[in-house]
């Protein structure tokens, strides 16, 4: 490979339709919801999981978003993790309100009543309002959400700068909202990368014999992996903080509407980082399209006084972890696309980095 993949935000999943749900999941969410439900949209075609998502259509007119997923997925906790949250957030943060869960084991439908809108004032997150039945073994357990539909469109394909603009006062204002966090129960996003799970050792490793250099990354690489592994090296400073950042915020997980108001989805990785943090993930694909992050670096609140070094401990961070498992199968329920985005991101903040540090 000579260069980064391209990879379509739109096509991304292989989704099953509604028809393929079970029978008592469908029932419990028609319970949850308080009416029938007519028909199903097409499954999106964005994020990377097997989950279901579509638009349902509603017998009383009204029109929801439905993520389900079964509990050999990693969707199912995800989903679940996200109904808790999501109405705990605070009531500036444009997030799609949820609307109803339902829990059901196969054959034996539980639904959930109602979840209520956020309060004004956010407290920590509430467990989730599903009253779900428990599977007995060899039974399948499934949960769904519903949550307000929103007619919008994914930035990003590729970055103007007026959407980019968009983008930014978003995350700024989520900054703002989200600092300092109003959940008790994050994790330090710097602890989980010196967690033993996170790849944080891998330029080392490389270096030493101990880890092979995935293909199909910039050429210039291997000379400069000491000074990546002495980047990474800086997280418990760099990456500490006070706020709750996404950790995901891709423009799949962004949505500007027709009045251009942005939306954020997926709020099922919340932990704890500097509020500049959601915004920095944005910059190298947004300066692979042309963007003048440099600038924009300098103009915004979020980053006018942030050391240069921890905006590159956080790019060579998140383009350790995207180096990692590259030619590995992708997860149970999840596409090959993930591998390639993984490669896309892995190329894009090292490109950033390159150019910021002057390396190729």
């Amino acid at each position: 490979m000579s260069g980064a993949p391209v990879v379509d935000y739109t096509a991304t999943s292989a989704r099953p339709p509604w028809s393929a749900l079970p029978e008592s999941l469908r029932t419990a969410l028609a319970v949850a919801l308080g009416t029938d439900i007519v028909k199903a949209g097409p499954s999106v075609t964005s994020g990377f999981t097997g989950g279901f998502a579509a638009p349902l259509y509603l017998a009383d007119g009204r029109e929801v978003f439905v993520k389900a997923a079964e509990n050999s997925q990693h969707a199912y906790s995800a989903y679940q993790r996200e109904a808790e949250l999501v109405p705990q957030l605070p009531i500036t943060i444009r997030a799609p309100r949820i609307i109803a869960t339902a829990h059901a084991a196969t054959g034996r439908p539980t639904a959930s009543a109602s979840v209520p809108e956020a309060a004004p004032v956010p407290g920590p997150p509430a467990s989730p309002t599903t009253a779900g039945s428990i599977a007995t073994e060899g039974e399948a357990h499934w949960f769904a959400v519903a949550s307000e539909r929103i007619d919008a469109r994914m930035p990003g394909m590729p970055w103007t700068p007026e959407d980019f603009a968009t983008v930014t006062a978003t995350c700024e204002a989520m900054a703002q909202a989200l600092t300092p966090s109003p959940f008790a129960d994050l994790k330090p996003f710097a602890a989980e990368v010196g967690s033993a799970g996170f790849p944080r050792l891998r330029p080392a490793d490389i270096l030493n014999g101990n880890a092979p250099l995935p293909d199909g990354l910039p050429p210039w690489l291997p000379q400069h992996l000491q000074e990546l592994q002495d980047l990474v090296d800086l997280h418990p400073t760099a990456l500490a903080g006070s706020s709750a950042a996404h950790t995901d915020l891709r423009p799949d997980n962004l949505l500007i509407d027709r009045s251009g108001t942005c939306w954020t989805v997926d709020w099922n990785w919340l932990s704890l980082a500097p509020p500049w943090f959601d915004w920095a993930g944005l910059l190298p694909l947004a300066h692979r399209a042309g963007i003048d992050t440099a600038a924009a670096i300098e103009a915004s609140p979020l980053t006018s006084a942030v050391p240069a070094e921890h905006l590159d401990c956080f790019a060579a961070t998140i383009a350790v972890y995207m180096m990692d498992k590259l030619d590995a199968p992708p997860p149970p329920g999840c596409t090959p696309e993930l591998r390639r985005h993984q490669r896309l991101y892995a190329w894009a903040f090292l490109d950033w980095l390159a150019v910021r540090r002057d390396w190729a």
